[in-house]
């Protein structure tokens, strides 16, 4: 009997030593990663600033993505767009406008008589460079009781392939000049008043 219990007790205290010891193990594994954190937890968020981080580069003004821009790429993205548009000259008007000719054109009038929305047509204007990219970033932002349900393209090189594209059918404005560069900010520990040249450093010219 008392072997059956010093059997019994020994396995017990055995038990008992190999689970202190794993709960000593995993518990100094746990600790050492417990500050551990993803420099960004969860999914990104485009347009969304992280801590210590700035926003998303801003997108270059249209002419400088008109300058870069591909028609034959435009043409093919437009194939989006041909279950409501046509684009050949005189083509007839279907579920949106015929789009022949449309750069430079006014914005919801003419187009073969083509019933826009009151909304398009409050809007007014011309088809210009900055009204095409406003409109193909998001039909329902420049004009919010548009007809249109097309939710407009994102990308910006997208939209100026398809500006550029447009442009070839009939109208063929000349693209429109990239603007200037800003200039370059003056160094940060220059003093107020003081010449570019000194700020820079550059040496004052000997004294007569």
């Amino acid at each position: 009997m008392d072997d059956r219990f010093n059997t019994t007790a020994g396995w017990v205290l055995a038990c008992g030593i190999v689970a202190l010891g794993l709960t000593s193990i995993s518990g100094r594994f746990f600790e050492a990663g417990k500050d551990t954190k993803p420099e960004h937890p969860g999914y990104e968020i485009a347009g969304v600033v992280h801590e210590g981080g700035g926003a998303a580069a801003a997108e270059e003004p249209i002419e400088a993505r008109l300058a870069k821009a591909d028609p034959a790429k435009g043409a093919a993205s437009f194939a989006k767009c041909k279950s409501c548009h046509t684009d050949a000259q005189g083509g007839a008007n279907g579920i949106g406008p015929n789009l022949f000719g449309i750069v430079g054109d006014s914005v919801g009038t003419g187009r073969g008589g083509f019933a826009f929305s009151d909304d398009l047509k409050k809007a007014g204007g011309k088809w210009d460079w900055a009204t095409l990219d406003h409109w193909l970033k998001s039909p329902k932002g420049m004009a919010a009781g548009t007809k249109m349900t097309f939710a407009g393209l994102s990308d910006g090189a997208e939209r100026a392939n398809v500006i550029a594209y447009l442009n070839t059918l009939g109208s063929n404005l000349p693209m429109p000049a990239v603007p200037a560069a800003a200039p370059a900010a003056a160094p940060a520990d220059a003093k107020a008043g003081e010449p570019a040249a000194a700020a820079s450093g550059a040496p004052e010219a000997a004294k007569k």
